[in-house]
């Protein structure tokens, strides 16, 4: 029997995207993280515990040592919704076929994998579950197998899931491989748990799979907060569950007094937090308990940081397919849970809570505390042509009325075993695949643009926007946080550093903005022709006369006005 303590053990992050779970750079999962801890209250020293992520070994083929090496190499990955993704690339299947036979140890292979591999770049996809040459398979949680597999010398384990006492101790005793992430505590947002499972059996979710909800008591999830608050972990997502509104209840009803022990908790042992978001929250609870669900969305809002979004899983605004596929919500519902979400956290820091959306005439220098976002998932049972439109006219509604969205996010189903969509397949999605493009760019146009308008007017300030990458001499940058927006700077700027960015203009999904604030005695002339109103040839006329001593020296026409967006060092310096 192999001693634990002897163990050399590779952890490779192919990295998640589930329903209620997601793990692409800069967000990292729990799946990592809870395995690791496994790993330590196995036996296993932490010293003998590496971890790569897919990126880390295709940019530096070093590392496959540690594949090579390790006496267990465990592979953690699955995507069982499609996206695109700009800080990471998640692994093929070839790719991890390749970490099973470069291992010359005993090798693991978990996490959404399980269900099955297919391409999740687009949806609209047949999946089919395969061992990708893995020694073991945990059909189970991961974490709960390499307990088991370490604890019993490498020999096997029973598929299991694990229990809320072993996640509360793996879940702060595997905090400490955070620091082998190749993007440092600081630039990485944990994925956090509070439940797993779901009360509605949508067709095509595999979320279900996990049985009904359960939740971890809100100490637990604050105590690994902490955990990861010592290892320099400034940036959360309440990601890992499929309704935060349903949190420390029956599964369904909301139980504000459970989020305002939560959120409160978490603020307490991590008071200089800068990111403090969620993902999922359930339309149907807020429409069946209204007053309750205001309750719980004014705590959060009091709780969290400025941008945070509530994905909402309509799916569908035709009732033909509602129907067919068990949708939990009505689109009447759904519009509904949006104007409450509006009113209880659409205001801006500045603003008084519970003052409802503002529409940014006003010039707001924050992005709204917590706005809606609208999942649309195509190639459902019953999808029709009218589908699209009823689709179109939902989100019409909502910008005609006045509320917000931060984000509509539009895919195509994925087919997965164990999913009643699974005797249908990806089908109705293939054959619907012409009809799907144009709709999806009309809702782009139409929607997302003036939306994001109204969500980010110019002057409106995104601090810590994190630069990533360089293109077309622009530079791109996000903030942490749920769906942040990309933003395009003029110019190419140092990659890795964080700056702060006023809003001057919008696309469909993206902001161009400026460095704020922008010192006119400084300032390039492609920053200056950006500002709204400026245009190149007064940009060409603050450019000649510089310096400035004040803002007022600048000759701009009255409609622009520079105090959204610029400052001038020699009047900071005499200040």
């Amino acid at each position: 029997m192999t001693d634990p303590e002897s163990l050399a053990v590779t952890l490779v992050d192919g990295y998640v995207d589930e329903p209620a779970h997601f793990g692409v750079p800069p967000y990292v999962s729990t799946y990592p993280r809870y395995a690791a801890g496994a790993l330590v209250d196995a036996g296993v020293p932490e010293s003998q515990v590496t971890y790569h992520t897919i990126d880390a070994l295709r940019d530096e083929p070093d590392r496959w040592r540690d594949v090579d090496e390790a006496d267990l190499v465990v592979y953690l990955g699955g995507m069982t919704v499609p996206g695109k993704y700009v800080g990471g690339t998640p692994a093929e299947p070839d790719e991890v076929r390749k970490i099973a036979w470069t291992a010359g140890g005993t090798t693991l292979l978990g996490g959404p994998v399980k269900f099955g591999v297919g391409d999740a770049n687009e949806g609209g996809i047949e999946t089919e579950r395969q061992d990708l040459d893995f020694d073991f398979v945990a059909k189970g949680d991961v974490e709960a197998a390499v307990y088991d597999l370490v604890e019993g010398g490498l020999e096997g384990f029973n598929d299991r899931m694990r229990d809320v006492p072993e996640v509360t101790r793996w879940a702060r005793t595997g905090a400490f491989v955070v620091e082998q992430h190749p993007n440092h505590p600081e630039y990485l947002i944990c994925e956090l748990e509070t439940s797993r499972g779901c009360a509605y059996r949508c067709s095509f979710c595999t979320e279900p799979l996990y049985g009904n909800p359960s939740f971890r008591p809100p100490e637990t999830v604050v105590d690994e907060v902490d955990a990861l608050s010592n290892h320099g972990v400034k940036h959360f997502r309440l990601g890992r569950q499929a309704d935060i509104l349903a949190y420390g209840g029956d599964g369904e009803a909301p139980n504000p007094e459970a989020l305002r022990e939560l959120y409160g908790g978490i603020r307490e042992v991590a008071p200089d937090l800068e990111t403090l978001h969620l993902d999922n929250m359930n339309p149907v609870t807020i429409a069946k308990w209204p007053e309750a669900s205001r309750e719980g969305i004014r705590i959060i809002a009091e709780h969290n940081t400025p941008g945070d979004t509530a994905a909402f899983g309509l799916e569908s605004a035709d009732p033909v397919v509602q129907e067919e596929n068990n949708l939990a919500v009505s689109t009447e519902e759904c519009f509904e849970a949006v104007r409450i979400v509006n009113e209880e956290g659409g205001w801006r820091p500045g603003e008084e809570p519970g003052t409802g959306p503002s529409t940014g005439e006003e010039a707001p220098r924050r992005l709204p505390k917590l706005l809606p976002g609208i999942n649309l998932v195509h190639g459902l049972k019953g999808e029709r042509e009218e589908t699209y439109e009823h689709n179109l006219a939902f989100l019409r509604r909502i910008y005609d009325e006045g509320y917000m969205l931060r984000r509509v996010n539009i895919r195509q189903v994925m087919a997965f075993a164990g999913t009643e969509m699974s005797d249908t397949g990806a089908s109705i999605a293939k054959e619907h695949k012409k009809q799907f493009k144009p709709y999806k760019r009309e809702v782009r146009e139409t929607i997302d643009n003036p939306m994001l308008e109204r969500v980010a007017p110019p002057g409106t300030v995104l601090p810590d926007v994190h630069l990533e990458y360089h293109q077309d001499g622009r530079t791109f940058g996000r903030q942490l946080g749920t769906y942040p927006l990309l933003v395009a700077i003029p110019g190419e700027r140092p990659l890795g550093e964080t700056l702060d960015v006023a809003v001057v203009d919008h696309g469909y999904r993206s902001i161009t903005g400026v460095p704020y604030p922008l010192d006119l005695n400084e300032a390039s002339m492609d920053e200056l022709t950006a500002i709204p109103g400026v245009g190149k040839r007064r940009a060409g006329d603050i450019v000649v006369n510089r310096p400035y001593e004040s803002l007022s020296d600048a000759d701009v026409s009255a409609d622009v006005d520079l105090t959204r967006f610029a400052t001038t060092s020699r009047l900071e310096r005499a200040n």
